[in-house]
């Protein structure tokens, strides 16, 4: 028989063994605090309002800081249980002046965190060019911290006392040391299957029956092409009505010779499109023979530019990324993509990468393919895109820098996720010096990265000859930055100088930082043009950079980043 530890002690429910207590006593025991774990507790939530890559509104930062609160708890429980391992002595009860202290210090710190953590928000918002700001939400935010924290904590003590019940059970058994480590093997099993197998099937079930239904519709204001140069348009070999939601938005949509003439002052043609949904074909090797066959009939293939363009996972292409191509050819281009999945980008980006690397591999192949076998003064120059989890798939077709410059004329990625094997191995192996978040690699002979397109692209004065492969990457992009290892080590760019849009006082904290740049990434997109994961006017000057058209001035590049991106007023 077990003892319990005296009231009020260091230990309460913290000490492996122990029986919980019965009747009212063991529902107040699960609402105790240990000193140790409000110590930890106190320090991560404080930590927690330092700033991370993009503005947090109240909610949000009440949501990290009691994520952070309960591990700092369950950290400053392990310490301390560790502490007395080595010490060989058992939990004693903190007196009433350490919790006085700890009160004390929770007011004074917590205040002073809640300020600074006011500042520094301001301050991002006014890089960004952001003016919302919620005073109700940033007050709310210490008490839906403390809601948080109250319910992982009770979530935490009920696996715990789950363990318990089933150790117990063993205990009849086997011995009480294998007992224990069968009881949370057995627990920890059990939890990863409930959210893997259960709670993430759901969701992901869910959420594709309810994208599935959003892809029978069309986009307000878009229409069925008259052209002959659009698929689902007359003769298109892809009915209008298997290209989904965003293939009718990417064939329906877009400039017109007329359009492009009128910009330039000079004759324009009729851009190409072509597209292939996932109703168009069986699979994505189908799909991307009909979305090809779709461009030879239009013509594809005779035009001056062809650009194969991954999408991301609902099918989406940013409007701006072709636009500007088609612009910058003076319309004498086609452009062709596919739809590998009907989950929008946040949660493909988890759940669809085979996905979007196989797509990415049989459109540009099946393109290839054609391209290739034509006769060499006949093709056209060869591009490909990508943005966001579209970059990803785009690699896929290539094994390295030099299978890049071999294959295409020009290549523009934008947003590229922090797992990209190619965007890894360029920046992983940068020339020594150049910093993270715009390396240098082989002198820039091929591949540059670049926050800001207009202000130059590094290495500037160095040859960039042939092909060139071209990164646009913000340095306040989560989508960029956040990967599982910010958890427990330091990346280089945090250490380095930061960009233009990111505060110096970010700082790497385990855990921590984690956890922020985790919760900046559902709203990478909700920020200006130029900053976060939205990617506009900047494709002007990177396609201007990678495919170097004539007749273009910087006046006229200004212009037209005007059109792809109006000015708000």
């Amino acid at each position: 028989m077990h003892k319990s530890p005296p009231e009020g002690s260091a230990g309460h429910g913290e000490t492996e063994g122990v029986e919980p207590a019965t009747g009212s006593g063991k529902h107040r025991r699960s609402l105790r605090l240990t000193l140790p774990g409000c110590w930890g507790a106190l320090l991560l939530a404080c930590l927690s309002f330092t700033p991370s890559l993009l503005p947090r509104s109240g909610v949000l930062q009440g949501l990290i800081c009691g994520i952070s609160a309960a591990i700092g708890y369950g950290l400053g429980v392990i310490a301390a249980y560790v502490w007395r391992a080595f010490a060989d002595r058992e939990a004693r009860e903190a007196s009433r002046r350490s919790w006085r202290v700890l009160l004390v210090c929770a007011i004074v710190l917590f205040g002073l965190a809640f300020g600074f953590g006011q500042y520094w928000q301001h301050e991002i918002r006014r890089l960004m060019g952001i003016t919302d700001y919620s005073v109700p939400a940033a007050v709310a935010s210490p008490f839906l911290a403390a809601l948080v924290f109250w319910l992982l904590l009770l979530a935490g003590r009920g696996l715990r006392r789950l363990y318990r019940w089933f150790a117990r059970l063993l205990r009849r058994r086997i011995g009480p040391r294998a007992a224990r480590v069968v009881g949370w093997v057995v627990v920890a099993g059990l939890v990863w299957s409930v959210v893997s197998g259960v709670l993430l099937a759901g969701f992901m079930n869910a959420a594709n029956e309810s994208f599935s239904l959003r892809d029978t519709t069309t986009p307000e204001g878009v229409h069925q092409p008259t052209s002959t140069l659009r698929s689902g348009g007359p003769g298109s070999l892809v009915p209008w009505d298997t290209l989904g939601y965003q293939g009718r938005a990417f064939t329906g949509s877009g400039p017109t010779a007329r359009d492009i003439g009128a910009f330039t002052h000079r004759p324009a043609q009729e851009p190409v499109r072509a597209y292939a949904g996932l109703q168009t074909a069986d699979d994505t090797e189908a799909r991307a023979e009909r979305a090809v066959a779709d461009l030879q009939r239009a013509g594809g293939f005779e035009r001056a530019n062809l650009l194969v363009m991954t999408t991301t996972g609902s099918g989406w292409v940013d409007p701006a990324a072709v636009d500007s191509f088609e612009y910058l050819s003076d319309g004498d281009s086609a452009a062709v993509a596919l739809q590998y999945s009907y989950l929008p980008s946040w949660i493909s980006y988890l759940v669809d990468q085979s996905k979007a690397r196989q797509a990415g591999r049989e459109l540009f192949d099946a393109v290839y393919d054609v391209w290739s076998k034509l006769p060499q003064g006949q093709r056209p120059r060869l591009f490909v895109a990508g943005e966001s989890l579209g970059s990803f798939g785009g690699e896929a077709a290539f094994s390295g820098e030099y299978d890049l410059r071999n294959r295409t004329a020009g290549t523009l990625f934008a947003g590229p996720p922090n797992f990209n094997t190619l965007f890894r191995e360029f920046s992983d192996h940068r020339e020594t010096g150049s910093p993270e978040i715009e390396p240098v690699y082989r002198q820039g002979r091929t591949v540059r990265f670049t926050e800001d397109p207009t202000a130059g692209i590094t290495p500037e004065g160095a040859p960039w000859n042939g092909t060139r492969v071209l990164y646009l990457m913000h340095a306040s992009d989560p989508i960029v930055w956040w990967s599982p290892k910010l958890a427990l080590s330091e990346p280089d760019w945090i250490g380095e100088a930061p960009g233009s849009d990111v505060l110096e006082e970010m700082v790497w904290i385990p855990f921590v930082t984690f956890w922020q740049v985790t919760a900046d990434l559902p709203f990478s997109t909700g920020v200006p043009d130029g900053h976060g994961h939205t990617y506009k006017a900047a494709y002007v000057d990177g396609w201007n950079a990678v495919m170097r058209p004539s007749g273009f001035t910087p006046q006229d590049l200004a212009r037209l980043r005007d059109v792809i991106q109006p000015p708000e007023h």
